[in-house]
């Protein structure tokens, strides 16, 4: 079983992974503002949340995975360079998380941010913003950097089998799923570009600050959740 869903006010994207024998499951990107559509969808399906995972400490919205902890008792994952010291696991790349008899093997894929991670599951993999369809995330905060991010994207994800599909953490334009033979093809602040043509695009995009930053990295890194409540939790 497989699930993506849609936040409208941040366009992200939220993963539902299931093992069907054992009916363990992960979220991927879960976001705050859906935890009882999270929480319905799982009874529904007799699941066992196992993990909440983050791509990385996002900036246009809060996680649920804090959340689903209290309520659900499960495990929060992120990468051990967000610098989210509440998080139960601090993802390593080369890490492998289980559900059920399946595996999702962790990728670290820094550049939009030093602790970007991403998870391959079967033949599809769950990039966050390290690769959007037909783009990448912004470089320009959070400590990223456009030479680590053309890194991981040409050295990590375009390694892949071409028909790996991508799974983008936004898409701001309907787009819901891609491959790395689209993107490698397509892409274009990637395709056919030297490392140094890509940094010149990153470092002239002049994007505005995202709206929520300063709310949301300081949350995220608390896993979406107030110390008390962690605390008492």
């Amino acid at each position: 079983m497989f699930k993506q869903m849609f936040d409208t006010e941040s366009s992200t994207y939220t993963y539902l992974l299931v093992d069907d024998n054992s009916r363990e499951a992960v979220l991927i990107d879960p976001v705050a503002s859906h935890i009882e559509d999270y929480i319905s969808m799982i009874t529904l399906h007799n699941l066992q949340l196992k993990y909440g995972l983050e791509t990385h400490v996002h900036a246009d919205h809060i996680t649920a995975s804090g959340m689903l902890r209290k309520k659900l008792a499960i495990k929060t994952g992120v990468s051990e360079l967000c610098g989210a010291s509440a998080a139960d696991i601090q993802l390593k790349d080369g890490d492998v998380l289980t559900i059920g008899s399946q595996t999702i093997q962790v990728i670290a894929t820094p550049g939009h941010t030093p602790g970007s991670a991403s998870y391959l599951w079967n033949d599809r993999i769950f990039t966050g913003d390290a690769l959007l369809i037909n783009g990448c995330g912004r470089t320009d905060f959070q400590g990223g950097s456009a030479e680590m991010q053309y890194n991981s994207i040409m050295n990590k994800l375009f390694t892949l089998s071409d028909d790996t599909l991508v799974y983008p953490g936004h898409d701001y334009n309907g787009r819901r799923v891609s491959s790395i033979a689209q993107e490698k093809n397509i892409n274009s602040r990637l395709a056919g570009k030297t490392r140094d043509a890509f940094i010149e695009i990153m470092n002239n995009l002049n994007l505005p600050k995202p709206k929520l930053i300063d709310i949301a990295v300081p949350a995220n890194r608390i896993c979406g959740v107030p110390e008390p409540e962690i605390a008492q939790g």
